[in-house]
Protein backbone atom coordinates (compact mmCIF):
# COMPACT_ATOMS: atom_id res chain seq x y z
CA UNK A 1 0.00 0.00 0.00
CA UNK A 2 1.38 3.61 -1.28
CA UNK A 3 0.82 6.99 0.38
CA UNK A 4 0.21 9.74 -1.80
CA UNK A 5 3.07 12.21 -1.78
CA UNK A 6 2.05 15.81 0.08
CA UNK A 7 2.20 17.53 -3.28
CA UNK A 8 2.55 21.49 -3.57
CA UNK A 9 -0.01 22.05 -5.85
CA UNK A 10 1.92 25.39 -6.51
CA UNK A 11 4.58 24.71 -8.65
CA UNK A 12 5.55 28.49 -8.53
CA UNK A 13 5.03 31.31 -6.26
CA UNK A 14 5.68 34.86 -7.42
CA UNK A 15 4.44 37.49 -4.79
CA UNK A 16 0.99 37.30 -4.63
CA UNK A 17 0.66 35.36 -7.82
CA UNK A 18 0.58 31.49 -7.65
CA UNK A 19 1.62 29.33 -10.56
CA UNK A 20 -0.48 26.20 -10.32
CA UNK A 21 0.94 22.77 -12.14
CA UNK A 22 -2.50 22.68 -13.18
CA UNK A 23 -2.00 25.94 -15.03
CA UNK A 24 1.89 24.89 -16.41
CA UNK A 25 -0.16 21.50 -17.96
CA UNK A 26 -2.92 23.61 -19.92
CA UNK A 27 -0.16 26.15 -20.97
CA UNK A 28 1.99 22.98 -21.83
CA UNK A 29 -0.66 21.28 -23.67
CA UNK A 30 -1.33 24.25 -25.84
CA UNK A 31 2.14 25.37 -26.89
CA UNK A 32 2.83 21.68 -27.75
CA UNK A 33 -0.07 21.19 -29.92
CA UNK A 34 0.26 24.09 -31.65
CA UNK A 35 3.55 23.34 -32.34
CA UNK A 36 2.47 19.93 -33.69
CA UNK A 37 -0.25 21.40 -35.62
CA UNK A 38 1.83 23.47 -37.50
CA UNK A 39 4.22 20.62 -38.48
CA UNK A 40 1.55 18.76 -39.27
CA UNK A 41 0.22 21.57 -41.47
CA UNK A 42 3.24 21.73 -43.28
CA UNK A 43 4.39 18.14 -43.81
CA UNK A 44 0.72 17.59 -45.64
CA UNK A 45 -0.44 20.74 -46.64
CA UNK A 46 -4.42 21.60 -47.05
CA UNK A 47 -6.57 24.02 -48.94
CA UNK A 48 -6.57 27.07 -47.18
CA UNK A 49 -4.66 26.04 -43.86
CA UNK A 50 -1.07 26.49 -43.17
CA UNK A 51 1.06 27.76 -39.69
CA UNK A 52 -0.24 31.08 -39.62
CA UNK A 53 -4.01 30.01 -40.07
CA UNK A 54 -3.21 27.69 -37.08
CA UNK A 55 -1.69 30.41 -35.00
CA UNK A 56 -4.73 32.22 -35.89
CA UNK A 57 -6.76 29.66 -34.49
CA UNK A 58 -4.76 29.34 -30.99
CA UNK A 59 -6.64 31.97 -29.37
CA UNK A 60 -10.00 30.33 -30.71
CA UNK A 61 -8.68 27.01 -29.48
CA UNK A 62 -8.30 28.60 -25.67
CA UNK A 63 -11.34 30.15 -25.79
CA UNK A 64 -12.93 26.73 -26.77
CA UNK A 65 -11.34 24.49 -23.99
CA UNK A 66 -11.93 27.29 -21.12
CA UNK A 67 -15.64 28.17 -21.83
CA UNK A 68 -16.50 25.16 -23.24
CA UNK A 69 -14.86 22.91 -20.36
CA UNK A 70 -16.07 25.48 -17.82
CA UNK A 71 -20.00 25.48 -19.35
CA UNK A 72 -19.89 21.49 -19.72
CA UNK A 73 -19.09 20.80 -15.99
CA UNK A 74 -21.72 22.67 -15.24
CA UNK A 75 -24.53 21.36 -17.41
CA UNK A 76 -23.09 17.43 -17.11
CA UNK A 77 -22.31 17.44 -13.71
CA UNK A 78 -23.13 20.22 -11.32
CA UNK A 79 -25.96 22.06 -12.66
CA UNK A 80 -27.97 22.31 -9.66
CA UNK A 81 -25.03 24.18 -7.43
CA UNK A 82 -24.51 26.56 -10.14
CA UNK A 83 -28.50 27.49 -10.28
CA UNK A 84 -28.08 28.03 -6.56
CA UNK A 85 -25.23 30.30 -6.69
CA UNK A 86 -24.43 31.99 -10.58
CA UNK A 87 -21.27 33.59 -9.16
CA UNK A 88 -19.42 30.48 -8.77
CA UNK A 89 -19.29 30.04 -12.39
CA UNK A 90 -16.43 32.77 -12.65
CA UNK A 91 -14.45 30.75 -10.10
CA UNK A 92 -12.28 29.27 -12.33
CA UNK A 93 -9.74 28.68 -9.56
CA UNK A 94 -11.48 26.35 -7.91
CA UNK A 95 -11.59 23.68 -10.46
CA UNK A 96 -14.61 22.39 -12.66
CA UNK A 97 -13.33 21.59 -16.40
CA UNK A 98 -14.96 19.27 -18.22
CA UNK A 99 -13.13 17.32 -20.88
CA UNK A 100 -16.38 16.60 -22.86
CA UNK A 101 -17.40 20.03 -22.46
CA UNK A 102 -13.81 20.85 -24.01
CA UNK A 103 -13.69 19.24 -26.89
CA UNK A 104 -17.50 20.43 -28.11
CA UNK A 105 -16.28 24.07 -27.04
CA UNK A 106 -13.27 23.57 -29.18
CA UNK A 107 -15.60 21.76 -32.17
CA UNK A 108 -17.64 24.92 -31.88
CA UNK A 109 -14.31 26.81 -32.70
CA UNK A 110 -13.70 24.89 -35.31
CA UNK A 111 -16.55 24.86 -37.20
CA UNK A 112 -16.84 28.85 -36.93
CA UNK A 113 -13.09 29.23 -37.52
CA UNK A 114 -12.92 26.95 -41.04
CA UNK A 115 -15.81 28.69 -42.39
CA UNK A 116 -14.69 32.36 -41.83
CA UNK A 117 -11.66 30.85 -43.58
CA UNK A 118 -13.32 28.66 -46.58
CA UNK A 119 -11.06 25.67 -44.44
CA UNK A 120 -12.41 21.89 -44.51
CA UNK A 121 -13.11 21.68 -40.97
CA UNK A 122 -11.91 17.89 -41.56
CA UNK A 123 -8.99 19.08 -42.95
CA UNK A 124 -8.29 21.38 -39.74
CA UNK A 125 -9.38 18.49 -37.05
CA UNK A 126 -7.09 15.99 -38.52
CA UNK A 127 -4.11 18.24 -37.74
CA UNK A 128 -5.51 19.51 -34.08
CA UNK A 129 -6.52 16.11 -33.21
CA UNK A 130 -2.95 14.78 -32.33
CA UNK A 131 -1.86 17.58 -30.31
CA UNK A 132 -5.15 16.33 -27.67
CA UNK A 133 -3.00 13.30 -26.11
CA UNK A 134 -0.63 15.52 -25.04
CA UNK A 135 -2.99 17.69 -23.46
CA UNK A 136 -4.59 14.30 -21.49
CA UNK A 137 -1.33 12.99 -20.36
CA UNK A 138 -0.61 16.41 -18.83
CA UNK A 139 -4.19 17.20 -17.58
CA UNK A 140 -4.30 13.86 -15.60
CA UNK A 141 -0.51 14.13 -14.23
CA UNK A 142 -1.97 17.62 -12.67
CA UNK A 143 -4.96 15.73 -11.19
CA UNK A 144 -2.87 13.12 -9.44
CA UNK A 145 -0.58 16.28 -8.26
CA UNK A 146 -3.45 18.10 -6.91
CA UNK A 147 -4.78 14.69 -5.53
CA UNK A 148 -8.16 15.45 -7.05
CA UNK A 149 -10.50 12.72 -9.04
CA UNK A 150 -9.41 9.91 -6.87
CA UNK A 151 -9.98 6.44 -7.64
CA UNK A 152 -12.27 3.78 -6.64
CA UNK A 153 -11.44 1.43 -3.35
CA UNK A 154 -8.74 -0.78 -4.57
CA UNK A 155 -9.06 -4.30 -4.47
CA UNK A 156 -6.87 -6.35 -0.66
CA UNK A 157 -3.18 -6.58 -1.12
CA UNK A 158 -2.87 -4.47 -4.41
CA UNK A 159 0.86 -3.55 -4.20
CA UNK A 160 0.34 -0.22 -5.58
CA UNK A 161 -3.30 0.66 -4.41
CA UNK A 162 -2.56 4.55 -2.61
CA UNK A 163 -4.05 6.18 0.17
CA UNK A 164 -5.25 9.63 -0.62
CA UNK A 165 -4.93 10.98 3.27
CA UNK A 166 -7.15 13.95 2.34
CA UNK A 167 -10.06 12.05 0.93
CA UNK A 168 -10.20 8.90 3.69
CA UNK A 169 -8.31 5.94 5.00
CA UNK A 170 -8.97 3.66 2.13
CA UNK A 171 -6.26 2.30 -0.74
CA UNK A 172 -7.95 3.51 -3.71
CA UNK A 173 -7.25 2.53 -7.62
CA UNK A 174 -4.20 5.64 -8.56
CA UNK A 175 -7.33 6.12 -11.53
CA UNK A 176 -5.30 9.31 -12.54
CA UNK A 177 -2.15 7.67 -13.52
CA UNK A 178 -4.17 4.71 -15.13
CA UNK A 179 -5.74 7.89 -17.21
CA UNK A 180 -2.52 9.25 -17.79
CA UNK A 181 -1.42 6.38 -19.40
CA UNK A 182 -4.64 5.53 -20.92
CA UNK A 183 -6.26 8.98 -22.52
CA UNK A 184 -2.29 10.21 -22.89
CA UNK A 185 0.60 7.40 -23.71
CA UNK A 186 -1.72 4.99 -25.37
CA UNK A 187 -4.09 6.99 -27.27
CA UNK A 188 -1.16 8.74 -28.86
CA UNK A 189 0.61 5.75 -29.36
CA UNK A 190 -2.81 5.25 -31.81
CA UNK A 191 -2.80 8.11 -33.33
CA UNK A 192 0.82 7.88 -34.41
CA UNK A 193 0.27 4.62 -36.25
CA UNK A 194 -2.48 6.26 -37.76
CA UNK A 195 -0.65 9.15 -38.87
CA UNK A 196 1.89 6.82 -40.36
CA UNK A 197 -0.74 4.90 -41.86
CA UNK A 198 -2.82 8.40 -43.25
CA UNK A 199 0.24 9.70 -44.56
CA UNK A 200 1.39 7.11 -47.04
CA UNK A 201 -2.86 6.54 -48.29
CA UNK A 202 -3.44 10.10 -49.67
CA UNK A 203 -4.14 11.41 -46.69
CA UNK A 204 -7.94 10.77 -46.25
CA UNK A 205 -9.84 13.39 -44.81
CA UNK A 206 -11.38 12.81 -41.20
CA UNK A 207 -9.23 9.79 -40.65
CA UNK A 208 -7.03 10.76 -37.67
CA UNK A 209 -9.75 12.41 -36.10
CA UNK A 210 -11.94 9.17 -36.26
CA UNK A 211 -9.25 7.59 -34.97
CA UNK A 212 -8.53 9.67 -32.11
CA UNK A 213 -12.45 10.05 -31.41
CA UNK A 214 -12.91 6.40 -31.48
CA UNK A 215 -9.72 5.63 -29.56
CA UNK A 216 -10.20 8.09 -26.70
CA UNK A 217 -13.80 7.36 -26.23
CA UNK A 218 -12.50 3.64 -25.29
CA UNK A 219 -9.91 4.60 -23.45
CA UNK A 220 -12.26 7.06 -21.18
CA UNK A 221 -14.39 4.22 -20.94
CA UNK A 222 -11.46 1.94 -19.38
CA UNK A 223 -10.51 4.76 -17.16
CA UNK A 224 -14.06 5.60 -15.85
CA UNK A 225 -13.96 1.78 -14.16
CA UNK A 226 -11.40 2.88 -11.97
CA UNK A 227 -12.44 6.29 -11.11
CA UNK A 228 -14.71 7.28 -8.42
CA UNK A 229 -17.91 8.79 -10.24
CA UNK A 230 -19.58 12.01 -9.67
CA UNK A 231 -22.60 10.87 -11.49
CA UNK A 232 -23.99 7.43 -12.08
CA UNK A 233 -26.68 5.65 -13.72
CA UNK A 234 -28.30 1.94 -14.16
CA UNK A 235 -27.46 1.28 -10.34
CA UNK A 236 -23.41 2.44 -10.49
CA UNK A 237 -22.85 0.59 -13.67
CA UNK A 238 -22.69 3.51 -16.01
CA UNK A 239 -21.44 6.74 -15.27
CA UNK A 240 -21.65 9.95 -16.68
CA UNK A 241 -18.44 10.01 -18.16
CA UNK A 242 -19.06 6.55 -19.37
CA UNK A 243 -21.73 7.88 -21.41
CA UNK A 244 -20.77 11.18 -23.06
CA UNK A 245 -17.28 8.65 -24.15
CA UNK A 246 -19.94 6.30 -26.09
CA UNK A 247 -21.11 9.17 -28.92
CA UNK A 248 -17.08 9.60 -29.18
CA UNK A 249 -16.64 5.92 -29.89
CA UNK A 250 -19.51 5.24 -32.30
CA UNK A 251 -18.44 9.29 -34.05
CA UNK A 252 -14.98 8.29 -34.54
CA UNK A 253 -16.17 4.81 -36.40
CA UNK A 254 -18.32 7.13 -38.65
CA UNK A 255 -15.42 8.84 -39.52
CA UNK A 256 -13.24 5.90 -40.22
CA UNK A 257 -15.81 4.22 -42.63
CA UNK A 258 -15.96 7.58 -44.31
CA UNK A 259 -12.77 8.49 -44.87
CA UNK A 260 -12.61 7.98 -48.13
CA UNK A 261 -12.49 11.52 -49.73
CA UNK A 262 -9.02 12.54 -50.20
CA UNK A 263 -7.24 16.21 -49.51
Amino acid sequence: MLIFPDFNPVALQLGPIAIHWYGLAYVAALAGGLWLAKYLAARYPAKNLDGQGLEDFFLWAVLGVILGGRIGYILFYNLEAYVQNPLAIFRLWEGGIAFHGGVLGVTLAMVVFARRRHINLLDLADRIAPAVPLGCLLGRLANFINGELVGRPAPEGLPWGMVFPHIDGLARHPSQLYQAALEGLLVGAVVVLALRWWGKHGSPRGFITGAWLMAYGLARLVGETFRTPEITYLGGALTQGMLLSVPMVLGGLWLLAKAGTKN
